[in-house]
Parts: structure tokens; C-alpha cells; sequence
């Protein structure tokens, strides 16, 4: 059963996001000083008293002006409203009622949402009620003078909002897989979104940087449950302003981080560029399960050999991130859509993946049969006495060795290289901890030190 939804509507720069972070109790909403900072409709988890819900911010809106993004905001808050048990209005207490506050309030009247009315920016608790009174001409019942920022008076919105919530006490969590799309302005992160779950769930234009929210999307499949994380555009940071792209590209750090597995995003006409190079780095540095998804695949044009080609170039630029699947895919017409999340499922198994010391010892054994440990100018060869993984999320394993200085760079890939042939992590990264004889001695000395 999923949680009931109170959609945060108003006109632009009323303070939406602020109320939004307040009742979710995070910063994760962008607030900037800025009219038209949101344009998707983003969800964030939030409860009061007994009642859990996802309060879902949106855009500004903003009726008869067709300029700019305006419509597609529109249609973004129309589709949080429908989805919506309850609806917070959001208004300036400061500068009175408006004509676009007037506009907002008859279309809302029109809806069979309940709506509260929330007069934000009424810090003086003297000059608060006179402030929220002005807003009794909207016709939508009862106006709650509030200050996001400082959170006085959300508990008595609240308090009436849950009136309009079904209880949620003993609902079962469900699990779910995090998946974070990433990728450079305008390669088709908010498209491949919209045909993973049918529905026009982001804003998508040919200009870049529409995206600026990390936005979450729970959908479900075959009894599994993936939360699609879209996110703001990545480029170089020289070419970015403080202000609205900058937090929203923290955002995709961020969603990165919080992640299961990525979907690397990459317009198949650029090619790999050196801005995709670096977020590969930030994708492998965060040791993070990741696809690569080659998108706009529709516009090249093709013969039986086309693909390969194309492989061999990917993979050539992207030689270190051998152990991610790469999928050619067309966002625009759904080629090969449907099998990405058969890939995210792999990947995020290959992620979570616990082996025994016994298997991984099996698989040194083998390795060391074939190909020995080299040997230094002074004579002295490398000894690997045994295995173990000591994590996941990425796998990692520590190696135990007489001396981790006599393994160079090509026997260690050769080793990582044994264990994927024989054990797969197909979709994740591996790490490789080489512990030599030495430093468990010092380790083990300075314990001894310190209960002395």
C-alpha cells in the first residue's frame, strides 16, 4: 500500500520549498531566491503524529502565460494534484492576496481534493493572523498564518491535515533498489525516466538544464520495487554559476552516493567527451554498481556491423569501467528500454554479492596455478597466503600477502581480472585490499601498545 500524497501548490516563489523541507525535515528541495527554481514535481517522505505521507513540491504556476516552461510546470502540478489525498496552498502573507493567488484558488475549488491553505512568511506572531486574514477572499476555508523557515504554526496545518489521511500505522516496508540516472545536460536523462515508467513523470526540453531537483519515482515490476532517481545535468564546473545549477548539481552528487546503481547516461552523437570521463570517476570513486546506457541510438544510422563499431569505441574510452554492461538504447522511441532494469537487477545482485572465503580461495589457487606472483631485481617473489571478502556494496576482498610491494599493476589486474571470470560481479565494481605481512605486524604491535 503506498503512502497517501499532499501535493504543495502555489504560485511561484511563495516559499513552497521551504515548506516542503520543513515538513520532510531535510534540505533536499533546492530554495533559492529565484522564481522558478522547482519545474518537476519532487516527493519527500514526511509524517506527523501517526500519519505517514510523501509531500510532493512543485512548480510555480502560473495560468495564461505559455512562455518559457510555464505549461509543462502546469501540467507537472495538475498531475501531482491528481495523484494528491489532501493539497496545501501555499500563498505570500506578505504581499497580500494576489491576481495569480485569485486564479490558483478558483481552479482549486474546481478540484475534489481537500485544500488547506497556508499563508507563509508571517514571522511576527502580532502581525500573522492580520496577515492570513486578508486571505479569507479565496474562498478555501480557514487561512494558517506560517513561517517555513522558522516552522511556527505547520503543527496546526498539520494537525487538520491528517484529518484527511488514512491511517498507516502497521503498513509493511517495501525494499527497493535505488537507481540514479547521471549523465551530462540534454544526453536524455528525463526521457529515459518518462519511458521506464510511461507516464511524462519529468519535464523534458531540448534545452539544457531543465532538471535541477533530484527527483524519485517509485515504481514496481515483477514484485520488485525501484526507486528512479532523475538528476540535474553534470557539467564542468568552471562553465557553472552559483545558484540554482549548482545545488542542483550537489543533488546528483548527492543522489549518487545514495544510490544502488547508476544509469551512466551518454548521447550516442557526442560520443564519450572528458566531462563523461570525469563523472565516471566520481561514479567509481563512490564504488558504485553502474549500466551504460548509450542513448539516441535511432539517430545514427546503421548497417550490420554499426553496434560493434560503437562498442569498440565505448569501450575504449571507457577501457577502467570494463565491468559495467553497456545497453544502446532510444529513449525517444523505447528501443531496448525494457531491458534496462532487467541489467539494474544484475548489477545490484553482482553489488550485494557475499562470497565464502572457501569459493575465493578456490579462485586464488586456480589463479596462482596458471600465472605465479612476480618476482623483484633483488630475487624476491610474491606470496598470496589467502583470501577473503570483508564487504559488499562494492564487493571488497582483502588479500594477504608476504610483502604487497612486489605485485605490480599488471599482476593485480590479472587477479581481479581471475575472480570476475570465475565469480561474474557483472555491473560492479570490485575492490581489491592487498595486505602484506608487515603491516599486520605494525597493526598488531601498535594493539598491543595501546591495552598496555
Amino acid at each position: 500500500m503506498p503512502l497517501p500524497i499532499v501535493a504543495i501548490i502555489g504560485r511561484p516563489n511563495v516559499g513552497k520549498s521551504m515548506l516542503v523541507n520543513r515538513l520532510a525535515g531535510d534540505q533536499q528541495a533546492i530554495v533559492h531566491d529565484e522564481p522558478g527554481i522547482t519545474r518537476d514535481r519532487t516527493y519527500r517522505p514526511a509524517f506527523w503524529q501517526d500519519r505517514e505521507f510523501q509531500v510532493v513540491d512543485t512548480g510555480g504556476i502560473v495560468f495564461d502565460d505559455d512562455t518559457e516552461f510555464l505549461p509543462l510546470i502546469r501540467e507537472q502540478a495538475m498531475l501531482a494534484l491528481a495523484e494528491a489525498s489532501a493539497a496545501i496552498f501555499v500563498v505570500d502573507g506578505q504581499s497580500g492576496p494576489t491576481l495569480g493567488d485569485r486564479e490558483i484558488a478558483d481552479w482549486l475549488r474546481q478540484q475534489p481534493v481537500p485544500v488547506l491553505l497556508a499563508v507563509n512568511k508571517c514571522e511576527s506572531v502580532e502581525q500573522g493572523p492580520v496577515q492570513a486574514a486578508e486571505f479569507w477572499e479565496l474562498g478555501l476555508g480557514e487561512p494558517y498564518p506560517i513561517s517555513a523557515i522558522h516552522g511556527s504554526g505547520t503543527g496546526e496545518i498539520l494537525d487538520d491535515l491528517i484529518t484527511h489521511l488514512p491511517p498507516t500505522d502497521g503498513m509493511p516496508e517495501i525494499p527497493e533498489i535505488k537507481v540514479a540516472i547521471i549523465g551530462r545536460p540534454n544526453v536524455g536523462k528525463s526521457s529515459l525516466l518518462n519511458a521506464l515508467i510511461g507516464e511524462k513523470r519529468a519535464i523534458v526540453s531540448p534545452i539544457s538544464g531543465t532538471t535541477r531537483d533530484a527527483i524519485d519515482t517509485v515504481v514496481e515490476r515483477d514484485g520488485k520495487t525501484y526507486r528512479l532517481i532523475d538528476t540535474a545535468g553534470i557539467r564542468r564546473k568552471k562553465n557553472v554559476d552559483y545558484g540554482a545549477e549548482f545545488f542542483g548539481i550537489n543533488r546528483a552528487f548527492k543522489a549518487i552516493r545514495r544510490c544502488d546503481v547508476v544509469l551512466f547516461v551518454i548521447d550516442v552523437m557526442d560520443g564519450v567527451t572528458e566531462q563523461d570521463l570525469k563523472l565516471v570517476g566520481r561514479i567509481i570513486d563512490d564504488g558504485k554498481a553502474a549500466i551504460i546506457v548509450v542513448n539516441k541510438w535511432d539517430a545514427v544510422e546503421k548497417d550490420s556491423y554499426t553496434i560493434y563499431d560503437y562498442q569498440k569505441l565505448i569501450q575504449d574510452r571507457l577501457y577502467f569501467m570494463e565491468w559495467a554492461e553497456t545497453i544502446f538504447i532510444s529513449a525517444m522511441t523505447g528501443q531496448r528500454v525494457n531491458k534496462i532494469l532487467d541489467l539494474v537487477d544484475t548489477a545490484y545482485e553482482s553489488h550485494n554479492r557475499r562470497v565464502s572465503t572457501a569459493v575465493i580461495n578456490e579462485v586464488l589457487q586456480e589463479a596462482l596455478s596458471w600465472h605465479s606472483p612476480p618476482t623483484t631485481r633483488q630475487g624476491k617473489q610474491g606470496r598470496i597466503y589467502y583470501g577473503t571478502q570483508v564487504s559488499s556494496r562494492p564487493p571488497t576482498i582483502a588479500l594477504f600477502v608476504n610483502d604487497r610491494d612486489r605485485f605490480n599493476e599488471n599482476y593485480r589486474r590479472y587477479i581481479e581480472a581471475q575472480f570476475r571470470k570465475q565469480l561474474g560481479f557483472a555491473g560492479s565494481p570490485i575492490r581489491l585490499i592487498w595486505r602484506s605481512k608487515k603491516t599486520r605486524e605494525v597493526e598488531r604491535s601498535a594493539n598491543r601498545a595501546t591495552k598496555v
